[in-house]
């Protein structure tokens, strides 16, 4: 059980401070991952075209970003008539284009 709230930080590492043996250990494998480079594109290259593609996937996972669904609330009582206008004008567009 920690401190009780609202009583100093007594000793221990300062907030913000790296550990140590996190970042050693993020070193170690940054390096053993770049000096093996070579020899692990051509293990990936003699996969199986279900593997290769497993395999793939997961590293464009450290390339590209994925997308996160986005979500807007709007209280439709602080709207003016003419935004309120153009809201029902955009949602028309779509709807016409779905169908």
């Amino acid at each position: 059980m920690g401190a009780p709230k609202g009583k100093p930080k007594a000793g221990g590492r300062q907030k913000g401070t790296p550990n140590k043996v996190t970042q050693d250990l993020r070193t170690w494998i940054s390096q053993l991952l770049d000096d093996n480079r070579d020899r692990a594109a051509d293990c990936i290259k003699k996969l199986e075209p279900h593997q290769f593609m497993a395999c793939y996937e997961k590293l464009c996972a450290y390339v590209i970003p994925k997308q996160q669904a986005v979500q807007a609330q709007i209280d439709i009582n602080t709207l003016s008539e003419s935004q309120i206008d153009y809201l029902i004008l955009e949602i028309s567009k779509k709807i016409e284009n779905e169908n």
